[in-house]
């Protein structure tokens, strides 16, 4: 298990991370997603103890993970492949975190073969692509065992079969019991692994469920023949928008209080005429993530979600 509670960090009195409670439940994939500084990094760096929270705690297997005996047997985590000597081979990298994990060294053999480095085991590190050193950081992360993986960006630079073989990889880690947290750009990804979805705007959690009900008719496509007129309403009620499929506005409905019977109901009460009011079609992750983060990149276009 992977918790947090009303995690919190600022920076030169600049909030970077507010309140952000999330649980990661074993046997699970959670998809821990938000645009470039909305506080992804900083709130895993708190989970893993390298950034000390203003307020709120993090836990995993119900300690703080600087509390935790030998961390590498409890929980692999892979925050920045870059993080490695360049003069070591793949195969030394991994005898150091074995040895450091407590394992027996064979294990370093069966890691290799695993994430598909057996033939550049004894290359330097400096000489491996990104899409390797994400290998090989998978590699270190399962030294010790763990039950829970805590991973930032690990299909980095992967070519698609990478990315194939890393999907195959955690769903089956999950489906044997384990724990996995993941921050990644590439919501197609996220879309076809994940279970659970967090979604981080501005230091914030904006959206947080099972990913099947938060893609569930997460928006609802609203048309009038005065788009400025229904705007207008919208923002009066604060409720969440984005311009678009063409003069239609798309109303973000992730939440669950945002219905068709509610915005018509809004319109109504403005004298707004509606030409179109249905949930949007094929409502996919990408969908999704642009109408939750739209809000807070653009507070003029409607309220927070």
């Amino acid at each position: 298990m992977i918790t947090t509670s009303g995690l919190t960090k600022s920076y030169d009195e600049l909030p970077a991370v507010r309140d952000v409670s999330m649980r990661c439940e074993p046997g699970t994939i959670t998809g821990f997603l938000g645009a470039n500084g909305a506080g992804k990094s900083t709130t895993l760096k708190m989970i893993a103890g390298l950034v000390r929270p203003d307020r709120g705690t993090a836990t995993i297997d119900g300690r703080p993970f600087v509390e935790l005996p030998n961390p590498t047997r409890v929980v692999g985590m892979l925050l920045d492949a870059s993080a490695m000597h360049p003069g070591r081979s793949g195969r030394a990298t991994l005898t150091i975190a074995a040895r450091l994990a407590g394992v027996p060294s064979r294990r370093v053999e069966d890691l290799l073969d695993l994430v598909g480095l057996a033939d550049a085991a004894d290359k330097r590190v400096g000489t491996y692509s990104l899409g390797m050193r994400q290998r090989l950081g998978v590699a270190q992360a399962l030294a010790g065992g763990p039950r829970a993986l805590i991973l930032d960006e690990p299909a980095n630079g992967l070519d698609p079969e990478g990315i194939a073989w890393m999907r195959t990889f955690l769903r089956d880690f999950a489906d044997r019991g384990g724990t996995v947290l993941l921050s990644s750009h590439l919501l197609h990804e996220v879309q076809a692994t994940a279970d659970h979805l967090v979604v981080i705007a501005g230091g914030a959690v904006v959206a947080a469920g099972r990913l099947d009900e938060l893609l569930a008719s997460s928006t609802i496509l609203v048309r009038s023949p005065d788009p400025g007129a229904l705007a207008a309403a919208l923002q009066a009620a604060r409720i969440g928008y984005v311009a678009g499929p063409g003069e239609a506005l798309t109303v973000d409905a992730a939440g669950g209080q945002v219905t068709t019977e509610v915005l018509a109901g809004i319109a109504r009460d403005h004298r707004v005429l509606l030409t179109e009011l249905r949930p949007s079609e094929a409502n996919g992750l990408e969908q999704l993530f642009f109408s939750l983060t739209a809000a807070d990149a653009e507070p003029a276009q409607g309220a927070a979600a």
